[in-house]
């Protein structure tokens, strides 16, 4: 017997087959596009999650020479905060109707400023909004999305019989139910995630018809069986459960097995995630209201059946890898990330003096700023690709110890840290994290994210492992360990100090060129 865990990316959608003792069987990806109709705009059509979703499921099926019937669940994954609204005809349908009443509106879409404002005055102020949801109103949350739409496409929003996030319109097409869990909800902004439900308070402070919304679930219980329709079109036996999993941070987190106390998860894949363990609900309500709200609290994926999880406290800087994907795209195409790094690894620490601040695609920690944009500062002739290189590396890095930072300040301990996504591949880039993060980091057997602990939940909704924890600890081993060099680490504080000082010092500067930006774009 086996699991499926399904992971519903930004550019791709994976499905990893799992055994029933944690293996890895198989692993499929399926690829497709990201629509940017205009600037700071990031939508994709909810069919094509659908599509790659039957396409990589027949594919691992056939390279694992799994039998459809030896599944004995499906666990879900996927990226946050993106906003699918579906008609009363597609719901009625249970599933067998796809498409949307427009395409979904992405994590990184940065449309919604205006809403966010609107939603801290109703909410009478960040912090207030804060205490009340565990998160301040940031462009690429849910809500936002619900409310810009509600605005702009007054017809849409007339339709909208059902709202869901990306990795429930997989359940949906499988199952016919319109179902979440507590951890994807968490970034909606209409969940107490304290009470782990909708909250009735912000509901009605923002004109949300509760009717709109999935039904919510632990992240290792079921929320349906596949249907025949959907037995037909995916290939897997009609009456298979279908797990509520969670969002790609926390699924994630499961995959790397950080259940307990001290445990830290960080992520360098298109964004970067600082993840963190905590045994309550710890809001970041700042110093003062302008900076609450940096970090996310959210609730963990370790529910299931009666048994009701921990949180997290979870920072996301929006282009980590994504700032070294578009550095090579751009100035080096024809050479390999592995050219790429190995380079970046030949130049001094500091880059001899050149920063990088990777805010390509604008910013939500440790600031959140729409506006913030990428630069290299300190360019001078005596500069190599390099060093470029070398500061886009140091630069990402620099943020990501930033976020920590802010979890340590929030009182959650952090004694290690787990290496996730493409940051992790690199042994410069590990060493790197270590120095800067200044506890010890390690990888570990499991190197399939979110999909990997998507398939350990679906298997703790049936039963396999009796609770997530349980799961975690006896499929997840630590395999590679660094400690870091103090004295390397200290060699970067000039570096580090500069860094810090860059996005204030630039902030008026990145809305004049926002705006000049707005005004030619065709």
């Amino acid at each position: 017997m086996a699991l499926i865990g399904i992971d519903v990316g930004t550019s791709s959608l994976k499905v990893v087959i799992a055994s029933e003792r944690g293996e890895i069987v198989a692993v499929a990806t399926s690829e497709y596009p990201v629509s940017r109709p205009r600037p700071g705009w990031s939508e994709q059509d909810p069919e094509l999650w659908w599509r790659a979703a039957c396409e990589a499921i027949a594919r691992a099926l056939t390279e694992g020479s799994v039998r459809s019937a030896d599944i004995r669940a499906i666990g879900l994954s996927g990226q946050m905060h993106g906003s699918v609204f579906l008609d009363r005809s597609i719901v009625s349908s249970g599933g067998r109707a796809g498409g949307a009443i427009r395409p979904a509106l992405l994590w990184n879409d940065q449309r919604t400023a205006a809403e966010c404002a609107r939603i801290e005055t109703i909410a009478g102020g960040r912090r207030a909004l804060v205490e009340l949801v565990g998160n301040a109103a940031l462009t690429g949350f849910s809500l936002p999305k619900i409310m810009w739409v509600q605005r702009h496409e007054p017809k849409h929003a007339a339709a909208i019989a059902s709202f869901m996030l990306p990795k429930d319109y997989i359940g949906f097409r499988l199952t016919g139910v319109c179902a979440t869990d507590v951890g994807d909800a968490s970034g909606t902004l209409l969940l107490d995630p304290e009470t782990r439900a909708w909250s009735a308070k912000a509901l009605e402070l923002f004109g949300i018809d509760a009717a709109i919304l999935p039904t919510l679930h632990e992240s290792g219980q079921v929320i349906g069986i596949i249907s025949d329709w959907a037995s037909e079109a995916s290939g897997l036996p009609a009456g298979t459960p279908v797990v509520a999993g969670s969002g790609d941070n926390q699924a994630g987190a499961i995959g790397a097995g950080i259940v307990g106390p001290g445990q830290v998860l960080a992520t360098l894949g298109t964004s970067g995630v600082i993840y963190a363990h905590a045994d309550r609900p710890r809001r970041d309500v700042g110093q003062e209201p302008a900076t609450s709200g940096r970090l996310h609290t959210m609730c963990a994926a370790d529910g299931a059946k009666d048994r009701i999880g921990h949180w997290s406290l979870t920072g996301c800087m929006l282009s980590a890898a994504g700032s070294l994907q578009w550095a090579r795209e751009t100035i080096a195409p024809d050479l390999s990330f592995e050219t790429l790094i190995e380079e970046a690894a030949s130049a001094e620490p500091g880059s001899r003096g050149l920063l990088f601040m990777p805010h390509l695609t604008g910013e939500r920690c440790p600031y959140s700023d729409p506006d913030a944009r990428g630069a290299w500062i300190g360019l001078t002739a005596r500069h190599t690709r390099a060093h470029l290189f070398r500061a886009v590396i140091e630069g990402v890095t620099f943020t990501m110890a930033q976020i920590l930072d802010l979890v340590r300040c929030a009182g959650v301990e952090v004694r290690t840290v787990r290496l996730g996504g493409g940051g992790a591949r690199s042994a410069f880039w590990r060493q790197l994290q270590a120095d800067l993060y200044g506890v010890p980091v390690s990888t570990t057997n499991t190197e399939q994210g979110p999909a990997y602990g998507a398939a350990l939940l679906a298997g703790v909704g049936v039963g396999v492992w009796k609770s997530v924890d349980e799961a975690a600890r006896a499929c997840v081993r630590e395999v590679d360990r660094i400690e870091p060099d103090s004295k390397r680490a200290q060699s970067y504080s000039p570096a580090r100090e500069a860094f810090a000082g860059l996005h204030a010092g630039l902030q008026s500067t990145f809305r004049t060129l926002g705006a000049i930006d707005q005004d030619t774009s065709p």
